[in-house]
């Protein structure tokens, strides 16, 4: 299978050029969708770190991209919605949101924000022993108790020594905040006041309302939670 794939197919959320050259790095298969964009395109196309693939595997191989608290090595690893990159030998650190059209959007931050992530629970298992695991939408699992639920929001240290401990949690619930990941409304943050459960496989509608009292609607598929009676992060850069 081939390494790359024609620009002019990439996914509209990678937000590159695509009559620049003919092809593309493409996502190995790993964290996040279809739509993650790997580590290289990144660094290349939207950060500029580097201006060809030979470049960008020196910066990795010397471990100088620091994704979720690991150091990356994998060019073609995929990155998406609230990652943390931290690259040390500059002092920068970044957390990939999502923009009112869908695409990717890198906002930067410092060194405080860097040591946690949100993640969504996309649902959860018992595993060996009776304890529950919770299957996350980044592509981790992490132990915990029964408190949570698909469709939550945890907050997860990225810190070394305590990496993946689940230091917060953000309940799917009417009243909290949320970000719209896809659809017409991405990349707005705004109040759930309503969840309609729809029967069949029909995703469920959720109702939310903004800053102006404006009511919309999306699926709860594009819903991720992100605070109680405000937002939980302040570097949103974007719209509301």
């Amino acid at each position: 299978m081939s390494d790359h794939l024609k620009r002019l197919n990439a996914p509209e959320s990678w937000h590159i050029p695509r009559k620049t050259e003919k092809f593309i790095t493409k996502t190995s298969p790993g964290p996040h969708n279809a739509n993650a964009i790997p580590i290289a395109v990144w660094l290349r196309e939207q950060m500029h770190y580097a201006s060809n693939m030979k470049e960008v595997k020196q910066i990795l191989i010397q471990k100088d991209i620091i994704i979720n608290g690991k150091p990356c090595r994998n060019p073609r690893m995929g990155i998406g919605i609230f990652d943390i990159i931290s690259i040390p030998r500059i002092g920068k650190h970044y957390r990939i949101l999502r923009d009112k059209k869908g695409r990717h959007k890198t906002i930067e931050i410092d060194a405080e924000a860097a040591k946690s992530r949100l993640a969504k629970v996309r649902n959860k298992t018992t595993v060996p022993g009776g304890k529950v695991q919770l299957n996350l939408r980044f592509g981790a699992n992490v132990l915990a108790d029964n408190t949570y639920k698909p469709g939550d929001s945890v907050v997860l240290s990225l810190e070394p020594e305590n990496r993946f401990a689940i230091l917060d949690h953000f309940p799917f619930a009417v009243g909290n905040m949320a970000m719209v990941i896809g659809g017409k409304h991405s990349g707005k943050v705004a109040r759930i006041v309503g969840i309609e459960k729809v029967p069949g496989s029909v995703p469920n509608r959720v109702i939310l309302e903004d800053q102006s009292s404006t009511r919309f609607e999306t699926i709860d598929d594009y819903i991720y939670m992100v605070g109680r009676e405000k937002p939980a992060l302040t570097e949103w850069g974007i719209e509301e």
